[in-house]
């Protein structure tokens, strides 16, 4: 599929934004949404919508499977063992929450720790802070190097002790596009007896991601940077893990049986999802996981590495202009800083002229203040991304860098 018939399946971005072209480079934030996706929801909510696994009726048997689908199709793109191993969220920050709420403390003890690193969104530090002032579980921070990496002796001294029962780590960070040496950090942290969680929400939109391969735990994931749509996440962990952990949330469709004096859980991962699930987002997920597989992997990584080694190189050529961040293995996220502008500035600039930037904390303060700024502005690629869109904004970054001087 070329990069044309590519952005033909986008119908955002025919947009035009105050007489200029639409161009889009937010897609780490929430990327947009091909055709395919917003037919299947728009299909199962014209010809078969129905509540899911509890009605016998044709329409609740038809929606079922198509919700069921997914959970086929997220096996299948992780390499997981078993679809039992696929728990619906409703995002990223849901799994994460989940793990710490039910193997935080139906599993870890009072007294081991929790690993992370200096480069977490919020949503991989909040959780663990709330396991450690409930239940009494340290939390470890391991540090990045200037370049934007982890540091990996410091993460190893971390675990020296075997007290760390998890590592919860970032596979590729929001703010600085690094990758992290994520089969380095799972061998380490099973050498000392922690088990590891991965926060993959950007590293799968980029990246073909076999858990098996990676030697993971727990993947967490989001389907609204994965061209789906949002209200909708995925926990994949392993099956012995998830027998292990009590249900995070009560309710309808977790339990095999209730009465006033108790109930019992529903098998695996049913009683991880309490309550009518996100039934026409997970349907749309599956188209997601579908259009992104008609592509395919090796074509989007390819792809974005060379627009980000062209945006590298023409912002590169900005003066004053400062790319955070110099990581050897690094993703299409870009954040930087222009001298003498505040990045909301530079921003609302670029937007004057049609192009979309992030500007800000990006959701990891302590990150900021470990590089001792205040926020950054930040250029995101998606599979529809062009050579042109980069080189228009390097090239309005030129006038913007202007208009501050």
């Amino acid at each position: 599929m070329t990069l044309a018939e590519i952005r033909a399946q986008f119908p955002i971005l025919s947009e035009t934004v105050r007489g200029k072209p639409l161009v889009f480079l937010d897609s780490a934030a929430s990327a947009q949404k091909p055709r395919v996706v917003i037919d299947a929801m728009v299909h199962a909510m014209e010809h078969q919508y129905a509540n899911v696994h509890r009605g016998l009726h044709w329409m609740s048997e038809r929606t079922t499977d198509a919700y069921e689908a997914t959970r086929d199709s997220i096996a299948r793109l992780l390499n997981a063992n078993s679809r039992e191993e696929i728990v619906f969220t409703n995002n990223s920050t849901g799994a994460i929450n989940l793990v710490a709420h039910s193997y935080g403390r139906g599993v870890l003890k009072p007294g081991q720790a929790v690993l992370i690193s200096a480069m977490e969104h919020h949503s991989n530090i909040v959780p663990w802070q709330m396991l450690r002032d409930s239940h009494g579980i340290e939390l470890r921070v391991a540090p990045i190097t200037d370049a934007g990496e982890l540091d990996m002796a410091a993460f190893e001294a971390l675990l020296a002790d075997g007290k760390v029962g998890l590592v919860a780590i970032t596979h590729m960070s929001n703010v600085l596009g690094t990758y992290t040496p994520a089969g380095r950090i799972a061998a380490l942290a099973h050498e000392y007896g922690a088990k590891v969680l991965f926060d993959g929400s950007q590293a799968i939109v980029h990246r073909k991601i076999d858990v098996q391969a990676l030697d993971a735990d727990f993947y967490v994931f989001t389907g609204h940077k994965l061209y789906g749509p949002t209200g909708i996440g995925v926990l994949w962990a392993r099956r012995e893990l998830l027998e292990q952990m009590p249900p995070f949330l009560g309710g309808g469709d977790m339990i095999a049986s209730v009465s006033f004096e108790r109930s019992t859980w529903a098998e695996v991962p049913h009683k991880f999802e309490a309550g009518t699930p996100a039934i026409l987002e997970t349907i749309g997920l599956n188209a997601a996981i579908g259009f992104m597989e008609s592509v395919g992997y090796d074509a989007i990584a390819a792809h974005e590495a060379a627009l980000t080694d062209h945006a590298l190189a023409r912002l590169s050529t900005i003066e004053g202009l400062t790319v955070v961040g110099r990581a050897q293995d690094r993703g299409g996220v870009i954040s930087f800083t222009m001298q003498g502008a505040h990045a909301h500035d530079v921003a609302t600039l670029l937007d004057r002229q049609g192009i979309a930037v992030r500007a800000g904390q990006h959701c990891a303060e302590p990150l900021m203040r470990r590089l001792g700024l205040d926020s950054t502005a930040r250029a995101s690629f998606g599979i529809y991304t062009t050579q042109d869109e980069i080189d228009l904004l390097a090239g309005t970054l030129l006038r913007v860098r202007e208009f501050f001087a």
